[in-house]
């Protein structure tokens, strides 16, 4: 999976001149963060992190993730419909993870009062890496599907424009031309907008709902900004905001401030750090209310690491989407091998099988945000730690994806220029909207790169391991 600039990579005073110019482009574009040290003043900030050079994927695989989105969506709305199947699936988990159980106690008592809410968005991103298996052929393998916060659709809207200029600079204008447009932030704006429309108040407002700490604020403005472009006024609020002067009226219409809610989109709330018993409050205040919640809280927990594992048992994608033979093959081919660990036989004989042979296998627990993962020796210990407890029901077992890595540079702030050797994340942002029990928009909306040097295990942009990337389809 070579992309046509192995010649250059030894070519050190061109690689350097490059990295000026990609540094300057990604200023100019809006490739942009905040510093840790001043994570809430945008008076000093400096580039995301990003490749220098686009990295080589397969376009066949590129095409078969773009394809298999909109059957992803389906898939996560009738999961988040289905009351039964998340009660069952979620069963061991929430006796474990009070994370999961007090999500999972705020769906019931919505359900139980009654939903509100009649319009429904989902804004999710689906990952995939290109796993070379036994015969060296690269297949297509889902990592996860992020159902809530799912960032960089801003940021990479602007990424491609910077390798452009990158590959000018080095002589490679016909393969700068073979760059695919990527505007993320308009799909996913489309859908808040969609979504807007049918709550049917025009001086209703977006809120996002951000976090206390606020690097990533570009990546968001982004998004932002486009809402602004059709008129449609955003408020950015936090969960502490929410709890002192969110209110729910008779109607169970939302007010932030005396301003009616329309859509709320959530940057925030996927963590146990995120909450504590107020935020939980004004959680369950936003989700008592009629205002559109992207993600409503049964989406998220259609996003769980559970579920996902739940989905590759045979005849269980069948019975969320009947009469949708052709989806149910499409999603099963991206599925890389899941286990369980739930108390029993099946649990046990996997947990054997993994101690004596950690390296293949990951161990995920039921988190967003990444690095969170655990990996050989670490996995070893953890697993041989809790074999014997109900605690391991908390995590799920998932082959190890073993892509073929390529050289290139990671550009970061205050770091040397160094090659490494690197493997990429593919993500495709999905956007649905249903009224009632229509499905009235779905769609891929574009797509994410990262890349990491294949000595970090895990970890995305926001944890300060992969940098944001470019496909080069080959």
């Amino acid at each position: 999976m070579a992309a046509p600039w192995e010649d250059v990579l030894r070519n050190k005073p061109a690689i350097q001149e490059a990295a000026s110019v990609a540094v300057d482009a990604a200023l100019l574009h809006g490739v942009l963060m905040r510093t840790e040290g001043e994570p809430n003043a945008s008076d000093v900030v400096n580039y995301a992190p990003f490749t220098l050079l686009p990295s080589a994927v397969p376009s066949a695989l590129f095409e078969q993730a773009y394809a298999v989105q909109q059957d992803f969506n389906l898939l996560v709305d009738a999961i988040s419909q289905n009351k039964e199947f998340l009660e069952h699936t979620l069963a061991s988990t929430i006796k474990v993870d009070d994370f999961t159980a007090q999500l999972f106690r705020i769906h019931m008592q919505v359900l139980e009062e009654g939903l509100a809410q009649s319009v429904f968005l989902g804004i999710n991103r689906s990952d995939y890496m290109f796993d070379c298996g036994v015969d060296g052929t690269p297949a297509l393998k889902q990592i996860e599907i992020n159902t809530i916060a799912a960032s960089f659709g801003g940021l990479t809207s602007r990424t491609a424009a910077v390798h452009g200029q990158v590959l000018k600079v080095l002589g490679k204008s016909k393969e700068a031309s073979r760059l695919l447009p990527n505007n993320p932030s308009k799909g996913l704006a489309l859908g808040i907008a969609k979504a807007w429309e049918l709550y049917g108040s025009p001086s209703a407002v977006v809120m996002f709902l951000v976090e206390e700490v606020q690097r990533n604020i570009f990546d968001q403005r982004c998004v932002e900004n486009e809402l602004w472009n059709r008129n449609i006024r955003v408020i950015r609020k936090r969960f502490r905001d929410v709890f002192e002067k969110g209110s729910v009226d008779d109607a169970r219409r939302l007010y932030m401030d005396g301003q009616e809610v329309a859509v709320v989109y959530y940057r925030e709330g996927y963590v146990p750090k995120n909450y504590n018993q107020q935020n939980w409050e004004a959680r369950l205040l936003l989700e008592r209310s009629r205002a559109v919640k992207c993600p409503d809280i049964a989406t998220q927990l259609a996003g769980t690491k559970k579920v996902q594992q739940e989905l590759s048992r045979p005849g269980t994608l069948e019975r969320l989407l009947p009469g949708h033979a052709e989806a149910v093959t499409r999603i099963r081919a991206t599925f890389a091998g899941l286990y369980s660990l739930d108390v029993g036989e099946e649990g046990d004989k996997i947990a054997a099988t993994a101690i004596a042979d950690p390296d293949r296998f990951v161990l995920k627990p039921q988190r967003e945000g990444g690095g969170n993962n655990l990996y050989g020796e670490e996995l070893r210990q953890v697993l041989e730690k809790i074999r014997d407890s109900p605690e391991r029901t908390s995590y799920i077992l998932m082959d190890k994806i073993k892509p073929q890595p390529a050289m290139n540079y990671l550009l970061r702030a205050h770091s040397p220029l160094q090659v490494s050797e690197c493997v990429s994340e593919l993500g495709i942002f999905g956007v649905y909207v249903r009224q009632g029990k229509e499905m009235v928009m779905n769609e891929a909306a574009g797509h994410l790169l990262r890349t990491k040097a294949i000595e970090h295990a895990d970890g995305g942009v926001a944890a300060g391991v992969a940098v944001l990337d470019t496909p080069y389809l080959v």
